[in-house]
């Protein structure tokens, strides 16, 4: 039987592969947007945790959700140069490049919608409309609407167009796997671990470790990984309880488990960081 500390132990752990990484709500070269979990389980002990995560990337301006996979049962993963990894991206917008200037990343003066799944929806050039939402533009040039605050306005209306479908939501998972929770809002930290170029011997072969400057210079970088994964560490997901009664949930089935008393902060107004480079 799966119990809570094996899947904790998969989420705490997810690092240790290389091409796997832990949820991010705040990429450096992504301006979050929207963002949910999803829970799966069976009776044959198998388990996912599915999580969406709508963004504007700064680079080369793609509003995109990603979908990344936890689990025991992981099939078909996306490989790129021989690793696989446990997301992948959908575009559900047909239509961005026609809508949003590559230079500025702002919203057009002619755009008017935007084609999300085949569906049409209208865009807003009302910076009271925006204000009235939440959102406070930037507007680095008079009147300009950036594209991550044109996403932010479209997806509060329409936001079922930007969810994961259940084709996008099982890619990876088995088909027999049954959604026991869904969770729009949730407490999170921030974890990723770390690993050294110079852990990797054919890094260290490229230096001459008889002179001791080369030597004191790896020794403190090696320090300095040490130093950022054990501070990371202490925000693991096995660390706290959303986590914690996530894995509850998968074990009894019961989504009941799931009772958070830690104010949600996934929502993108806490994570100002995203996007910032």
């Amino acid at each position: 039987m799966v119990t809570t500390d094996q899947i904790l132990s998969t989420l705490d752990n997810c690092d240790k592969n290389e091409a796997f990484n832990f949820i991010t709500l705040e990429h450096p070269y992504i301006y979050l947007v929207d963002s949910r979990i999803n829970v799966f389980r069976n009776h044959a002990d198998q388990w996912a945790i599915v999580a969406e995560v709508l963004g504007c990337n700064t680079r080369g301006y793609t509003i995109s959700l990603q979908i990344r996979y936890f689990g025991n049962c992981l099939t078909n993963l996306p490989v790129e140069n021989g690793r696989a990894y446990n997301f992948y991206d959908v575009y559900p917008i047909e239509n961005v490049d026609e809508t949003i200037d590559d230079v500025s990343q702002s919203l057009k003066p002619d755009a008017n919608f935007w084609i999300v799944r085949a569906t049409q929806v209208p865009l807003s050039h009302d910076k009271q409309e925006y204000i009235d939402s939440g959102i406070e533009l930037k507007e680095y040039e008079p009147d300009e609407i950036s594209g991550e605050e044109v996403a932010r306005l479209v997806v509060q209306k329409h936001r079922d167009l930007f969810r994961a479908t259940d084709d996008e939501l099982y890619h990876v998972i088995p088909n027999d796997l049954e959604k026991v929770l869904v969770i729009d809002e949730w407490y999170h930290k921030e974890f990723h671990q770390s690993k050294s170029p110079f852990e990797k011997q054919e890094m260290l072969d490229r230096f001459d470790l008889s002179d001791p400057s080369i030597r004191n210079m790896i020794q403190q970088e090696l320090e300095k990984t040490k130093k950022w994964n054990t501070e990371q560490w202490n925000s693991r997901p096995g660390s706290y309880e959303t986590w914690q009664q996530i894995a509850e949930v998968i074990v009894t089935g019961d989504p009941s488990h799931y009772k958070p008393t830690c104010e949600p902060n996934s929502h993108w107004k806490n994570w100002p960081e995203g996007g910032a480079m």
